[in-house]
């Protein structure tokens, strides 16, 4: 039974000493509870305490309470079997095991299933306790079988229990006094009774200075100056738990000067608290809690921040695909979102740092797909954007732009894909005027693309707010698809082995947005203005299209013709008639063969030869 407990019940080591110290106190509680009404209970030892000490020679560690102690029945009855150590159903017990006038002994000493958490750093566990109505007995086991026997040695505890661990090879690091201090604060601060540990600390103390024959002759009150300081180490009993629950007592019934005190020693901190909340919250969970605020921040507060970036690389997709399909926790993950942006070349940026950095009057988060970040940020989408100093994140892995469309907003702010419809710039009564203007300048350029020259290709021609260098860029609806998300969709359709080409978004026709202030759209404006059927311009609005079709990460559904079409401006643009043909090479004629002289060599055979010879002969020949 014990192995099963050990075995199944414990995970984590370190717990047993909380687990002891524990039913420690349950002891203390129960002792204390009994003088109430018995005055003759602490009379063998008034002191309520808990100390734990360490023997690293002989590899033991030692926990020892002033508690009720257990009889040599209760050692045998409870320590062989799972009891159950809770005070609260030892006091119900016994009010009901009173009225009814039943003796209450059997209850008193139980341990509860924490008392085998020892075996997890034990190979044996000695148990020496003595009850007020017993002698002093040992209880001793190696998990697999037990015995008690009376104590050889009397009564050395007076009243209480030590638990005596034999710890395992492994365990030695629990006779280490830091490790025993640290457990001892993580766990049982907050423990009704004193909990003191066996230390050493060292002192300063001055000894007299050994003299010789003549120095002892001299006056008495000159020997007495004559003494050094000395450093001794000395071991003593180290309070750990000074702390005391205050927040279990009411608000009105704590004082000022007890917060502060127990804000210092908790937290360390040389400073009083800023302020302080004390409040109780009920509810399914009822909780008291003491809510301080520090005068400073802490120190070290933000040293780990992004130290877990290992394993951001590790999970990050992870949290992408979260975004999308945990609708519930989708506005959380958000915030462990980590993206390259414009703002930097080497780190990355969550959604809030983003948010905190946005220009005055930016209404929402741009951001750019591709399939790397030198795509995302040569695209010809983002060169407003970057001159005007807008912040722009770069969306470089295949999940990125799903993650992005599955978030309706961030911290009130609406994420635009800056490859689409719908980038517009805060303007001045002046820069609408002459962006007009431009626009009635440019109409029938933008009119012939849509009606006549790309009627086929293109939705409509505008121009462009976003383009500062590009003539022009290819820009999808703002339910259509961008060039990385088709080149996305198609890649998962040849896998998959279906057509996307009657797919409603791929089908969908794109706006062309040209750039008024390129030199080559202002020449096409001219020619077309002279000449609607300028095949020359024509050809241009095919190949500027086509090119802005490839920098805008979309592909070209005829290669070839694109080819051809480079090939046709590049003849006129170095005075090559199109009509022109590839020089060809000549044919060379075929060479005659050369003449069989094997006759003229089976001549020079020798007519005497014999007949194998002449056989081997012409089969060389043959070779």
């Amino acid at each position: 039974m014990m192995k099963l407990i050990i075995n199944s019940l414990y995970k984590n080591k370190e717990i047993f000493l909380r687990e002891l110290i524990s039913n420690a106190s349950d002891a203390l509680d129960k002792i204390r509870l009994l003088s109430l009404t018995n005055e003759d209970a602490l009379a063998s030892n008034e002191e309520l305490t808990i100390k734990i000490k360490s023997d690293k020679e002989k590899n033991m560690l030692h926990i020892t309470d002033t508690g009720i102690g257990m009889t040599k029945e209760e050692l045998v009855k409870n320590l062989g079997t799972i009891a159950k150590s809770g005070t609260s159903e030892f006091l119900n017990k016994m009010t009901e095991m009173q009225s009814e006038g039943q003796s209450t002994s059997e209850l008193i000493g139980q341990f509860g299933v924490g008392f085998y958490s020892a075996f997890l750093i034990a190979d044996k566990v000695i148990v020496t306790s003595k009850h007020n109505n017993d002698t002093q007995h040992i209880w001793e086991s190696d998990s697999n079988q037990f015995s008690v026997i009376e104590d050889p040695r009397g009564n050395t505890l007076g009243r209480g229990t030590t638990i005596t661990l034999v710890l395992k090879e492994e365990a030695s690091d629990y006779l280490e006094l830091e490790t025993i201090k640290n457990l001892v604060r993580k766990y049982s601060q907050f423990i009704n009774f004193p909990i003191y540990i066996w230390a050493s600390k060292t002192e300063t103390v001055e000894e007299p200075i050994e003299e010789d024959a003549e120095t002892a002759e001299e006056p008495e009150k000159e020997a007495a100056e004559d003494e050094a300081e000395v450093e001794k180490t000395v071991w003593d009993w180290e309070l750990m738990n000074d702390i005391k629950p205050i927040w279990q007592r009411p608000a009105k019934e704590v004082e000022e000067d007890e917060y502060k005190a127990f804000y210092k020693t908790f937290s360390k901190d040389s400073e009083e608290p800023l302020s302080h909340i004390h409040f109780t919250a009920e509810g399914e969970v009822t909780f008291k809690s003491i809510l301080f605020v520090p005068t400073s921040a802490p120190r070290g507060l933000f040293d780990e921040y992004g130290s877990k970036k290992n394993d951001y690389i590790k999970f990050g997709t992870n949290i992408k695909l979260g975004v999308i399909e945990d609708h519930s926790n989708r506005t959380r993950l958000a915030k462990l979102l980590r993206f390259q942006t414009s703002h930097s070349e080497t780190e990355v940026a969550s959604l809030e740092q983003y948010v905190e950095r946005m220009k005055e009057k930016q209404e929402k988060i741009y951001f750019m797909a591709g399939t790397s970040r030198k795509e995302a940020e040569s695209s010809p989408f983002v060169e407003k954007l970057l001159k005007k100093g807008y912040e722009v994140i770069y969306l470089t892995e295949p999940v990125d732009e799903y993650c992005i469309q599955a978030l309706p907003e961030f911290d009130g702010k609406r994420f635009q894909n800056v490859a689409k419809e719908g980038v517009k710039f805060d303007e001045s009564e002046k820069a609408k005027e002459k962006r007009e203007a431009l626009e009635k300048e440019f109409e029938p350029l933008t009119t012939w693309l849509k009606d006549k020259a790309l009627k086929e290709q293109i939705e409509k021609a505008v121009l462009s707010q976003r383009l500062t260098n590009s003539p022009c860029a290819l820009v999808a609806s703002q339910y259509g698809w961008s060039g990385n998300m088709e080149r996305i969709m198609k890649a998962q359709a040849y896998q998959t082995g279906k057509d996307i080409s009657t797919n409603y978004y791929a089908s969908q026709k794109k706006t062309l947005e040209i750039n008024p202030k390129h030199p080559l759209i202002k020449q096409m404006l001219n020619r077309v203005t002279n000449d609607a059927e300028d095949q020359t311009a024509s050809d241009l609005a095919v190949v500027l299209f086509e090119t802005a079709t490839l920098r805008s990460g979309y592909q070209l559904a005829d290669t070839k013709a694109y080819g051809d079409r480079i090939e046709r401006m590049l003849r006129l643009s170095m005075n090559v008639p199109l009509d022109e043909q590839v020089e060809e090479e000549p044919e060379e004629e075929p060479e005659e063969p050369a003449e069989d002289d094997s006759e003229d060599k089976e001549d020079i055979v020798d007519e005497d030869d014999d007949e194998e010879s002449v056989r081997t002969f012409t089969t060389r020949l043959k070779f």
